[in-house]
């Protein structure tokens, strides 16, 4: 099951992808895709539903991010073992986690916007983490039980921010935007194993990432549990799991992006998203 939210940025309305590929209204069966809704319970609800019954959504709408709800975008730094290499940064022993403001949530495809002082723009495709049903101190064995599914996310950055002058990753990821997420929430039971996906991503159509989940230094079992382990997670929160090599940051010479670029990444099986990226 695909979820989804449609409609104008900060008045979505809760949908679902059909087989047919229309989106489908489920605006009379939830108020939203947010909170019980997550869970298997509520997810098993909406799987009953005859999704040929539900009325479809005309014309192309603006998708917004997968869920709401959010309380916390916690970010994996350095989860693949060649992208620390090219950050020129050690490989990490445990999960590194940083923090990317709610403020930052965006729609798959929405612009992406870098504002005045910004100019060392940067992209990383991830596979990203919805969180499904409460999670504090939860095994690896049991951590995927309390996922709701997963997306794309591209965990935009920008690189000054986040490493010269004070430097600090929150401040360099966190602006309105840089957190696009969608284009929906593909539940569990679709993504068997969340560490054999292809994941890549293309700047005005040159291939700049191609990896898979599959060399994640730490598994989503392993990052939902020890996440768990600081903070109290919650259903629509989202933890977005690090990103392969290729970014501007790692090449030579680094190819920062520009106003008018056009960045395309997806996940197998989750979807794709499209920005054009915008400065001020």
């Amino acid at each position: 099951m695909k979820l989804l939210r449609y409609g104008e940025a900060g008045a979505e309305k809760p949908g679902l992808l059909g087989e047919d590929g229309e989106i489908r209204d489920l605006s009379d069966v939830v108020d939203d895709v947010a909170g019980d809704v997550l869970s298997d319970a509520g997810l098993a609800k909406l799987a009953d539903i005859d999704a040929g019954k539900l009325p479809v959504v005309k014309g192309n709408p603006r998708l917004g991010p997968p869920v709401a709800g959010v309380q916390k975008f916690i970010g994996i730094g350095l989860n693949f073992t060649d992208h620390a290499k090219e950050a020129g940064l050690p490989i990490p022993h445990e999960p590194i986690l940083f923090t990317k403001a709610v403020s930052s949530l965006s729609g798959p495809n929405d612009d992406i916007v870098f504002p005045p002082g910004a100019f060392k723009a940067d992209w990383e495709v991830e596979l990203a983490v919805i969180i499904g049903a409460t999670a504090s101190h939860v095994s690896e064995t049991d951590a995927l039980n309390h996922v709701a599914g997963y997306t794309v996310c591209n965990d935009v950055s920008e690189r000054a921010h986040q490493f010269e002058s004070t430097g600090d990753w929150l401040k360099g990821k966190s602006h309105d935007t840089w957190g696009p997420v969608g284009p929906w929430l593909v539940t569990r039971d679709e993504v068997p194993d969340p560490q054999a996906l292809g994941i890549w991503l293309d700047v005005n159509g040159e291939r700049m990432q191609s990896g898979s989940t599959e060399t994640m230094i730490f598994p989503v079992s392993e990052l939902v549990s020890y996440t768990s382990k600081y903070m109290t997670l919650h259903p629509g929160d989202i933890i977005t799991t690090g990103t392969p090599p290729g970014v501007a940051m790692g090449r030579d010479p680094q190819p920062w992006l520009k106003h008018g670029d056009v960045v395309t990444l997806g996940v197998d099986g989750l979807g794709e998203q499209r920005q054009k990226v915008v400065f001020l």
